[in-house]
């Protein structure tokens, strides 16, 4: 049987399809919906603690899709490849939902001294003397104090704002005026973006690390780890690719997309996405094991809070949701070609990252630390972050359906255009 050799060709219109409305109507629905329920749950537990903490797993995962697509945004800048084609458009959007991350942010920064224990002592050692804290959370309090206190706290926080903001802001300015440019500029263009993203993705790894020890962290004051902030860097690009991946193969129901995202990329893209499993695996069992082989009763408190009290369920639940399922799956190469298949498993591998932020979160209140139980509250953790990202998803496809979804004088559409057997 002949193939037929001919490239195709991108339609006319190059916008969202109009489905992408649909995608925002649920979002804020689903929105409203479980924000009735979480009220309802604060209500019933006759507090609203559970609600914050819950708030700063949602802060954590939307700002992980926010400020992970700006850095994902600039990796495919500086590395260059058909799959930034595909991606490019919805890591911009992403990055373009800032406000809501910083938004979300003001409350944990008016709230935090219901939050942080660092927050709430001011005398440290009338703290020790009434039994409030033990000696060495008064310790590392004291000793961390000219970091961590709540004028610290939001300068730092507002400096990285500022910082990621610019960077969007700068990356998508750009991207319009060489949408608007000649084909003939495109060298140019491709050296400029990579000027800006290689020190970019420096600055946010820097910034970022910042942020992750600010508002997790540093809920545990005597807890230090120096992977810390690469473990939440390797955790943003594990589901902003699964984000990127869902929306990319959503959106190839309709054009633009039903043209551009051809199999071949997308097996690309489940590929990439198997080597942030990896790496994922790699870096926190790494961590887990220089600590517990090294015993130091400085950090292995951190790990028994997590593990002991019924948290051991919760930890081997974490590993089979977070690396074991994702990693088995995507070993498939029948499951990255198809589309179906792999955005089932990207969809689980964005749910597995909430889970995971759960376990780093819960264990560091003294309520809950060696001490798993069932409350109303616990509940919040469901409910809360439901809420936050679908309000978050409804701003995104705001932001998605502000350009069109393809670069036209990008030097790879001519051959993302092509028939994937041509190069077979």
């Amino acid at each position: 049987m002949a193939h037929d050799t001919r490239a195709k060709t991108l339609p006319a219109d190059l916008g969202a399809p109009d489905f992408v409305n649909g995608w925002k109507s649920r979002s804020l629905l689903v929105g409203v919906v479980f924000s009735v329920i979480a009220a309802g749950l604060a209500f019933a537990d006759g507090s609203i603690e559970h609600v914050l903490r819950a708030w700063v797993l949602g802060l954590m995962l939307t700002f992980g899709f926010s400020v992970g697509g700006l850095a994902l945004l600039m990796v495919q800048y500086c590395s260059g490849g058909k799959w930034g084609l595909l991606l490019r458009r919805p890591l911009e959007a992403m990055s373009r939902t800032l406000p809501v991350v910083f938004v979300y942010w003001v409350v944990v920064a008016l709230e935090m001294k219901r939050l942080y224990l660092w927050a709430q002592v001011s005398d440290v050692a009338a703290a020790l003397k009434s039994g409030f804290i033990n000696e060495v959370q008064a310790h590392c309090i004291e000793f961390k104090r000219p970091m961590l206190n709540p004028g610290a706290f939001v300068g730092v926080s507002l400096l990285c704002f500022a910082i990621w903001a610019y960077y969007s802001w700068r990356l998508t300015s750009l991207g319009l005026k060489r949408d608007s440019d000649s084909e003939s500029n495109t060298p140019y263009w491709i050296k400029k973006l990579e000027n800006i993203s290689g020190p970019g993705i420096v600055v946010y790894s820097l910034t970022m690390t910042a942020a992750a020890i600010y508002w997790v962290m540093s809920l545990d004051p005597t807890w230090y780890s120096s992977v810390y902030g690469l473990l939440f860097l390797v955790g943003q690009g594990y589901s902003v690719l699964a984000l990127g991946i869902i929306v990319s193969v959503s959106l190839s129901k309709a054009e633009p997309f039903k043209t551009v995202l051809r199999q071949v990329e997308q097996h690309d893209l489940g590929k990439l996405t198997f080597a942030f499993v990896m790496l994922n695996i790699y870096l926190a069992f790494a961590q887990f094991l220089i600590i517990w082989s090294g015993n130091s009763p400085e950090e292995i408190p951190w790990y028994l809070d997590r593990i002991r009290g019924h948290w051991g369920v919760i930890i081997t639940l974490d590993f089979i949701f977070h690396w074991l399922i994702p990693f088995s799956l995507l070993l498939s190469r029948d499951i990255k070609r198809n589309k179906k298949r792999l955005v089932r498993v990207c969809q689980w591998i964005v749910f597995a990252k909430a889970f995971d932020l759960f376990w780093l979160i819960e264990p560091n209140f003294k309520d809950a630390a060696r001490n798993l139980h069932f409350s109303w509250g616990i509940l919040e953790y469901a409910a809360v972050p439901v809420a936050m990202t679908a309000f978050w998803i409804a701003f995104f496809c705001t932001r998605l359906q502000s350009r069109p979804l393809v670069q036209t004088n990008d030097p790879h559409v001519a051959e993302i255009l092509e028939p994937e057997h041509v190069h077979a």
